[in-house]
């Protein structure tokens, strides 16, 4: 029997499985188990469309249909936690499993504790994220740096440290991350300044990190992070839509390694852009500098997790005057204060923005911020973000009581 802090290799029992799925198909088994036995209505996962720089959201109910989704899109960007929100009512009346990224696993938590997601109807499969790449980027960094056709591309993956594709005619070609990076191109910049490597947060944390020996690329590192998700692994085990082994006690070394490294580059990654922007007056001009490019478009609020109000502030006549392009500094002050406190460095804000705003750096380094000086991080826990007035009982009593931010209406 598993059970929480437990870790196992893990692999699909169908061969089928095995083929098209990553490391042994483990997670693509786990969801059509999940659906078969009616643990959940419908899976919410991620296939690839036109290309592989095309993700496209899918909801499923059939699981012959699963295969589809499996394999890694390290081009496609999308963040499912938004999703579940918008188009599934916050998982209310339905329950789903979704396999999720850092950034989705914890969407879905600043999401839930403002009674937008009801998490005790979503099974979350959390994937080991090295980082995505704008398919723009992609597209462009594969013809300049690889020449080749990003046409011809087929397949691409992150191992090893470098960015690896295959084409058509079966040429693999990889080169290292660092050197994509340090020219421009590689991971989003999110990505590359992303703490959260393994959501341990979700039922299940799955990868490939730490498999080794004659498992390597044929099995999949689990580990069991709640009681959710043992439920589920075990009733995979015991249906035979999975198979299991023992997990060395090196392999829990090298995945601690690996997992080391890619905090130390966050790390890395986060001293390099946050120094960029300044301090003081000169990070407040940068900000109002880049800013001034807005149109006004409202794509990152439409597609931030922390934005959900019915009536956005932003609207208000009497807080950003309406009609004016680029708007008033008071719009994004506006986000500022609304959401840096909960930015779960997901990065939409920016790669959403028509202008090419880096919005998203702005917000993390204000969360940063607020994170050293109120020990509060995102997206880890049901804890209540820190609000103004936020200390009160009676405040956080309300918050969590009715999901509403407005702490008070100063204009009443």
């Amino acid at each position: 029997m598993a059970a929480k802090g437990d870790s196992f290799y893990a692999w699909a029992a169908d061969a089928a499985c095995q083929e098209k799925g990553e490391c042994g198909g483990a997670v693509t088994a786990l969801l059509t188990h999940a659906l078969k036995s009616g643990m959940v209505d419908a899976v919410l996962a991620v296939k690839k469309g036109q290309d592989i720089y095309d993700a496209v959201p899918t909801l499923i109910t059939d699981p012959a249909e699963l295969a589809e989704t499996a394999g890694s899109l390290h081009c496609g960007t999308l963040l499912l936690s938004k999703l579940v929100k918008k188009y599934l009512d916050g998982a209310k009346d339905m329950k789903i499993a979704v396999p999720v990224k850092g950034c989705d696993t914890m969407g879905l938590y600043e999401l839930a504790k403002r009674n937008q997601v009801n998490l005790d109807n979503v099974v979350m499969i959390g994937l080991n994220c090295g980082g995505s790449v704008s398919p723009v980027s992609a597209r462009k960094m594969i013809a300049e740096k690889f020449g080749v056709n990003p046409d011809d591309v087929v397949k691409e993956e992150i191992d090893k440290g470098q960015f690896i594709i295959v084409t058509k005619d079966g040429q693999h070609k990889g080169i290292s991350i660092d050197e994509l990076e340090e020219e421009g191109f590689g991971r989003r910049s999110n990505c590359r300044r992303c703490k959260m490597k393994i959501p341990r947060q979700a039922d299940l944390a799955c990868g490939n990190w730490g498999v080794i020996g004659e498992k390597a690329g044929k099995a999949t590192f689990v580990e069991v992070c709640s009681e959710k998700g043992a439920n589920l692994f075990d009733g995979a085990v015991k249906a035979g839509a999975i198979k299991t082994d023992a997990v060395p006690a090196k392999a829990l070394e090298i995945r601690g390694k690996v997992e080391g490294a890619m905090l130390k580059l966050g790390d890395k990654w986060r001293a390099r852009h946050f120094e960029s922007l300044g301090e003081g007056k000169d990070r407040l001009k940068k900000i109002m500098d880049e800013t001034s490019r807005c149109i006004k478009c409202y794509a990152c609020i439409e597609n931030c997790p922390i934005c959900y109000c019915v009536e956005c502030s932003t609207k208000k006549a009497y807080l950003v005057e309406p009609g004016q392009v680029p708007p008033p500094f008071m719009f994004h002050l506006i986000r500022y204060a609304h959401v840096s406190d909960s930015c779960i460095n997901c990065g939409q804000c920016e790669e959403n923005c028509a202008m090419d705003i880096p919005n998203a750096l702005f917000m993390h380094a204000l969360e940063v911020d607020l994170e050293k000086m109120f020990g509060h991080t995102p997206g880890v826990s049901m804890d209540l973000p820190v609000l103004a007035l936020a200390e009160e009982k009676a405040e956080r009593e309300r918050l969590s009581a009715t999901g509403s931010d407005q702490i008070f209406n100063v204009f009443e």
